[in-house]
């Protein structure tokens, strides 16, 4: 299994670690200290040594941030973990804090006394929220105090060992793109700017550039990594020699000088020396490597990371690569599906369930003889009340048997050689209700509404947002996530710049790689979701109209449940794009599928349904 069901959420330690980590702020000159969730590297998935918050709170979502005073300790979370957060911290010791609406730098000046001094460690927060913090601090004449170590640490006497994950090279095949032509591009655009490197601290990015995979982070296949790329088309990659076998050694040996991240430090203060310009990214980069170019006296110049970009819009290999994994995966999950639906209710449980998916995707992986790597997250299988978790992670102590007249919501991921996907059914066990039927409905219409918008250039995430939305809105319901996030190519399954939601100002080009997933979820009773990966056609001319419009096109297959659809909800458009897309999900799979019964079972499952 790639995934562990044991319970790793510790909250009978918050009062006594909060209490250590409040004993150090004396010594250390600080009224406060917050703890992210990053890690040095600006990561959503982080090592076992850098899971600080979890370690500190017992909160183990995937975003977050805790401020600790010597009264209050508050851990801002989102929307998604809101139900998270309230079972898994001693609620004696912490309070819940809104990520969105209020964060820690919104918050401090409301709450926080004046001449207020916050600690933090400069290697995990960006130059972004550092400016922030400061600006937010001076409102009440307060400090930020950047600590020489983070006081965790210390505290943390059994703190895991940094991961030296095998470094494997990323065929051309599935790149697409040569990694001296990729190096080659950057090193041109930085030339044009007059600058003489770009930092590149995130470790898709670098992952991509250099055209190599990992295994340093949980499903995440990048190596955690940094790079120096010179406008004079030379580079410097810090990455661990024991990461990396000769093979390995010898590919990056044509394309990089491979150094030891310990001498990143020397480097970057080297090439930062006679006011050299040096391009980061504010929102990536840690504001430690910012302090290293200006002491070196050196330029800062902020800008986006050059492969930020490139690597959201894939190339034709990399497109095409991730509709063959999403094909191989669909056949996986109808096998996956044709089991729940052939199990006795009350029979299979939730661990079980992600347990026999994961198993359909090894299985047909093995036929395929491309085999799965890993799964791309934790896989989501919640069942009832369960469902209504946006993020659960089912354990074994949360473990529950998936009754009948319940809604069951299976999100999960894989990632292949060729591709990462990221899909989303939820099903009836047997006879489920007419208010389920409704809202898994309406839920429908908000994703159909993206699979078909059509769209001028320079549409950004925010402005289709509320067409996932709007059947919700009507029926007086919402739900607290955005409505996509962008995937990468065998890399991260959260990847920006791209996404759709509220606050989501990237304009959408061709060849990125977004998620559809609306939502409902009615804390305490259930939770609808249905998700499919779609990517940004060229513009095409309209028929009649006087500009060609960019489009989605669907990479996932595999049938949305018919028995919750009703379908005098639906217009005739949304109605004839159901059966289409069961049309092409029969015919895309049943090439896949070499077992009867299966075969059977997707032939009813993808028939067409009728006003």
């Amino acid at each position: 299994m790639f995934q562990s069901f044991d319970v790793t959420s510790t909250p009978q330690f918050g009062r006594e670690r909060v209490a250590g980590l409040r004993a150090a702020f004396s010594d250390l000159g600080i009224d406060g200290f917050l703890v992210p969730r990053a890690d040095e590297y600006q990561g959503e998935y982080v090592p076992k040594c850098s899971e600080r918050l979890a370690w500190l709170t017992g909160f183990t979502g995937s975003a977050g941030v805790a401020l600790v005073t010597h009264s209050q300790a508050v851990v801002f979370v989102d929307g998604r973990y809101v139900t998270q957060l309230a079972e898994q911290v001693d609620g004696t010791v912490f309070t819940g804090g809104d990520l969105v609406n209020e964060p820690a730098h919104i918050w401090l000046p409301r709450h926080a006394k004046k001449g207020f001094r916050l600690g933090i460690d400069p290697w995990l927060h960006t130059g972004a929220e550092v400016r922030r913090l400061e600006k937010a601090l001076a409102e009440i004449d307060g400090k930020l105090v950047f600590l020489p170590h983070n006081p965790l640490d210390k505290l943390w006497a059994d703190r895991p060992a940094e991961p030296l994950g095998n470094v494997i090279i990323q065929d051309i095949a599935q790149a697409g793109v040569l990694a001296k032509d990729k190096l080659a591009a950057i090193a041109s655009g930085l030339k044009e700017k007059n600058l003489k490197a770009a930092l590149i601290t995130d470790p898709s990015s670098v992952a991509w550039i250099f055209n190599i995979r990992g295994s340093d982070v949980p499903h995440t296949p990048h190596p955690l990594a940094r790079a120096i790329i010179y406008a004079k088309g030379s580079a410097e990659l810090f990455l661990d020699k024991r990461k990396t076998k000769v093979e390995a050694e010898a590919y990056l040996a044509q394309i990089c000088k491979q150094l030891p991240p310990s001498e990143l430090g020397k480097r970057l203060s080297e090439a930062a020396a006679n006011g050299a310009r040096i391009l980061v990214d504010p929102d990536l980069a840690s504001y430690a490597l910012t302090d290293i170019i200006r002491h070196g006296g050196g330029e800062v110049v902020e800008g986006n990371d050059p492969a930020k970009l490139p690597r959201a819009c894939k190339n034709a290999a990399e497109i095409n690569g991730s509709a063959a994994a999403h094909l191989q995966d669909g056949a996986a999950m109808v096998e996956f599906l044709y089991w729940l639906e052939t199990s006795k209710p009350g029979t299979v449980t939730e661990i079980a369930a992600a347990e026999r998916l994961e198993a359909c995707r090894a299985r047909v992986g093995e036929s395929m003889q491309n085999p799965l790597k890993d799964i791309s997250f934790d896989t989501i299988s919640g069942a009832g009340e369960h469902a209504a978790i946006m993020h659960y992670r089912v354990t074994t102590e949360s473990d529950r048997l998936i009754q009948a007249g319940e809604l069951f919501l299976i999100d999960s991921g894989a990632q292949y050689i060729n591709g990462t996907t990221d899909i989303t059914r939820t099903v009836g066990i047997g006879t489920v209700s007419e208010e389920h039927k409704r809202l898994f409905t309406l839920v429908l219409k908000g994703m159909i509404a993206i699979s078909t918008a059509r769209f001028p250039k320079g549409t950004r995430g925010c402005d289709l947002d509320p067409l996932a939305r709007i059947a919700l809105w009507k029926a007086g319901v919402d739900f607290a996530h955005g409505t996509g996030h962008g995937v990468g190519s065998y890399l991260s399954v959260h990847e920006g710049p791209q996404r759709i939601a509220r606050l989501a100002v990237q304009e959408l080009l061709p060849g990125m790689i977004l998620s559809n997933e609306p939502g409902y979820y009615r804390p305490g009773h259930f939770g609808i979701r249905i998700e499919n990966l779609i990517f940004i056609r060229d513009p095409e001319e309209i028929e009649g109209g006087d500009m060609p419009m960019l489009g989605f096109e669907t990479l996932t297959f595999c049938p949305i449940d018919r028995s919750l659809v009703l379908v005098e909800l639906l217009t005739h458009d949304e109605l004839h794009w159901l059966n289409e897309y069961h049309v092409r999900t029969r015919e895309a799979l049943m090439p896949l599928i070499h077992d009867h019964d299966v075969r059977a079972w997707l032939e009813n499952a993808t028939l067409a349904l009728h006003h």
